[in-house]
């Protein structure tokens, strides 16, 4: 069940490991498939992904929802636009 932390989200992503700009990338192939308004959680432990995944949203019709770091582990959820 979502929370305020973590909202509902269709899709999940674990790009753990990956480096910049494989997060990016990877994430603009899952939104591809996606229709809009679906939602997509995407996991990366890149420090880089903060700044590449806001500039992303900001960039494109796509929703950041929210932003969260447990240790090393970054989370967003991100909404598909028009």
């Amino acid at each position: 069940m979502a929370t305020a932390s973590q909202p509902h989200c269709q899709h999940e992503l674990d790009l753990c490991g990956l480096d910049c700009p494989l997060p990016i990338l990877r994430t603009k192939q899952a939104l591809r498939d996606m229709a809009v308004g679906e939602r997509v959680r995407v996991h990366a432990t890149d420090p880089h992904a903060v700044i590449d995944f806001q500039g992303f949203c900001d960039t494109t019709s796509h929703i950041l929802i929210s932003k969260t770091q447990d240790q090393a582990v970054y989370t967003f959820c991100i909404e598909k636009g028009p």
